[in-house]
C-alpha cells in the first residue's frame, strides 16, 4: 500500500492511497468460490454452477464489497502510518475500480490542532467564602412562608403586594399579536414578573374595572416580532386578593414534614438546605471560572468541520424547542422560515469547540480518567429520582452510550477539580444572597 500526504490548508489534510490488486483480487476470488458452493442458478444443480457464471452474475457486487472493506481498513492504517488524528470523518473520492487494477482513492479531512496548553498554575480563580448567618436563615424562613401564602379575595382597590386576576387582549398599532392574549392570569403587583410598567398601571384597580395598559417592549425582547414596539392592552379585572402568610409556629413546621424540634427543627432543616445550595453555587462559580479561563487563555486553531457540526446541533436544538419535527415534510417550510442565520450561533459554537479541544488535550496529556467510584455515585444519584432505581442502573450498565454520558458528566467535574487544585486561588468574601440570590434581570414576559 502506498500512502502520500498533502496539507490542503491549516488543518486540512489529503491522503492519496493506492491499494495493489494483490490485496483485493484474492479475497474476491475466495468469496466467489464460497458463493459458488451455495448459490442457486437456474439450469444448474446447487454447488455445480461454473465459476464463469458466478463471476458474471456476482463478480461486480463482490468486488465492490471487498473494495469498500479494504478502503475502510486502509484509511485507518494510513492515518496510523502518518500519525494523524482526524477531527471528523473523511470525504472519500474513489478512483476507478476493476479486477486486476487495485484501488486508488483520496481522502480529505481535518486533523485535531497541535497546541501548547497555557499553564494552569497561572490561572487565577476566586473562591467564594460565605457564612450562613442567623439573618440569612430568618430571611429564608420568610421566603418559605411566602411560598405558602394563601390569597383571600377582598372588595377594595388593589395595592402593591396584592394579586389581581385579569383577562387581557393586547395589540400593536391596533393589530393583535401572538402572546398578547390571556384569561384568568394572576398578577402579583410589585413582584416584577411582568414587563416594566404593566403592574404599576394596575395599582388602584377594583373588581370589574376595565383598564387600558400601555407598555413598550424592550429592544432585546426574545420575541423579535414585538421587540422595541409599543403595545396597548385592554384589561378586565376579575378579582382583587390580599396575601395571608401562615403563622410561623409548630403547626406550620409540622406541615412541612418537621417531626422533631418544631420551629427550631425547621430552622435547622432550612440551614441544611441552604448549606447544600450554597455548596452547589460555589461549585458552579468555580466551574464557570475554570471554563472561562480555559477558553480565554488558550490559543487554538479550530477545525471548521467541528464548528459547522456544532452550529447544526444548535439549529437542531432550536427546532426541538420549537417542537418542529426535524424530518417532517409538513413542517419543512416552517422549519426553513424558523431557521436563524448561522452567524447567530457562530461565536458560541466556536467557544464550545475550543473548550472541547482544550479539555480533551488536558485529558490526553495528563491521562485523566473518570473515577469509578464517582461514576457509581453519579449513577446512584441519577437513578434515585425514579420509582425503580435498580432498573435504571441496569439499563445504564447495559447501554454503553448512556453510561458514556454519565462518565462524561463525572469527567467534567473531575477536570474542574483538577484545574482548581492547580490554579491560583484567591478567597472572595460574599454574603449568602450575593452568591445564591443575585439580582434578577428585568422581566421579559410578552404581555403577561
Amino acid at each position: 500500500m502506498q500512502v502520500s500526504l498533502e496539507t490542503t490548508n491549516g488543518l486540512g489534510r489529503k491522503l492519496t492511497i493506492e491499494i495493489p490488486p494483490e490485496r483485493i483480487d484474492p479475497e474476491v476470488e475466495k468469496r466467489l468460490k464460497s458463493m459458488a458452493r451455495r448459490v442457486n442458478v437456474a439450469g444448474f444443480r446447487p454447488g455445480k454452477v461454473p465459476m464463469r457464471i458466478v463471476k458474471q452474475r456476482f463478480g461486480d457486487q463482490v468486488l465492490r464489497e471487498v473494495s469498500e472493506e479494504v478502503l475502510r481498513d486502509s484509511f485507518q492504517e494510513a492515518i496510523v502510518q502518518k500519525a494523524l488524528r482526524p477531527a471528523g470523518g473523511p470525504h472519500i473520492h474513489p478512483g476507478e475500480l476493476g479486477a486486476g487494477r487495485g484501488l486508488k482513492y483520496t481522502a480529505e479531512f481535518e486533523v485535531y490542532p497541535e497546541f501548547e496548553l497555557a499553564p494552569i498554575e497561572e490561572m487565577e480563580i476566586k473562591r467564594p467564602e460565605v457564612d450562613i448567618t442567623d439573618a440569612d436563615i430568618d430571611e429564608m424562613m420568610e421566603t418559605v412562608r411566602e411560598q405558602r401564602k394563601i390569597w383571600d379575595e377582598v372588595e377594595r382597590a388593589a395595592g402593591s403586594g396584592d394579586q389581581v386576576l385579569i383577562d387581557f387582549n393586547g395589540s400593536i398599532g391596533g393589530t393583535p399579536f401572538a402572546g398578547g392574549e390571556g384569561q384568568d392570569v394572576a398578577v402579583e403587583l410589585g413582584a416584577g414578573r411582568m414587563l416594566s410598567g404593566f403592574e404599576d398601571q394596575l395599582i388602584g384597580v377594583s373588581k370589574g374595572d376595565q383598564k387600558k395598559v400601555q407598555i413598550t417592549f424592550p429592544d432585546d425582547h426574545p420575541n423579535h416580532d414585538v421587540a422595541g414596539k409599543s403595545a396597548e392592552f385592554n384589561v378586565t379585572v376579575k378579582s382583587v386578593s390580599t396575601a395571608q402568610l401562615p403563622t410561623l409556629d409548630d403547626s406550620f413546621a409540622q406541615s412541612l414534614g418537621v417531626t422533631e424540634g418544631n420551629v427550631e427543627g425547621l430552622r435547622k432543616a432550612v440551614r441544611v438546605n441552604m448549606a447544600r445550595e450554597l455548596e452547589q453555587k460555589i461549585q458552579a462559580r468555580l466551574k464557570d471560572q475554570v471554563i472561562g479561563g480555559l477558553v480565554q487563555r488558550n490559543e487554538v486553531e479550530l477545525p471548521e468541520g467541528m464548528v459547522k457540526h456544532e452550529i447544526a446541533h444548535a439549529h437542531e436544538q432550536l427546532m426541538k424547542n420549537m417542537e418542529l419535527p426535524k424530518n417532517s415534510k409538513d413542517n419543512a417550510a416552517q422549519s426553513n422560515e424558523a431557521r436563524l442565520p448561522d452567524e447567530l450561533f457562530l461565536e458560541e459554537a466556536r467557544r464550545r469547540v475550543k473548550l472541547g479541544l482544550v479539555v480533551g488535550e488536558i485529558v490526553r496529556r495528563h491521562e485523566l480518567k473518570p473515577d469509578r467510584e464517582k461514576v457509581q455515585a453519579a449513577l446512584q444519584a441519577l437513578a434515585s429520582s425514579y420509582d425503580e432505581p435498580q432498573q435504571v442502573i441496569d439499563y445504564y450498565r447495559r447501554n454503553r452510550s448512556a453510561m458514556a454520558n454519565v462518565e462524561a458528566m463525572v469527567m467534567e467535574e473531575q477536570i474542574v477539580d483538577w484545574v482548581v487544585a492547580r490554579a491560583r486561588i484567591t478567597p472572595e468574601k460574599m454574603t449568602f444572597n450575593e452568591l445564591v440570590r443575585p439580582a434578577a434581570p428585568p422581566a421579559q414576559r410578552a404581555g403577561a
